[in-house]
């Protein structure tokens, strides 16, 4: 994927605060931003979401019988 440079300004303590945060997780301050960006536009939620539900098709029968409906009133 190509990369386009966008340049921003922000004080310096939020400017502080990335570079903490980049460094913390171990990445560059760049990829932390864009990491930022992708939660707030919910690629990861809708990754994730998807991701959850391909695994309850997977194992639905064992849901099923583990919690189905003959359960209950078992707890």
């Amino acid at each position: 994927m190509a990369k386009t440079q966008l340049n921003v300004r922000v004080d310096e303590g939020t400017a502080q605060a990335a570079r903490e945060r980049a460094t913390a997780r171990g990445m560059s301050v760049n990829r932390y931003i864009e990491e930022l960006v992708r939660q707030d536009a919910g690629e990861v939620g809708h990754t994730f979401v998807e991701a959850a539900a391909d695994f309850m098709k997977q194992y639905e029968n064992v849901f099923a019988e583990e919690f189905g409906a003959d359960r209950e009133g078992r707890r």
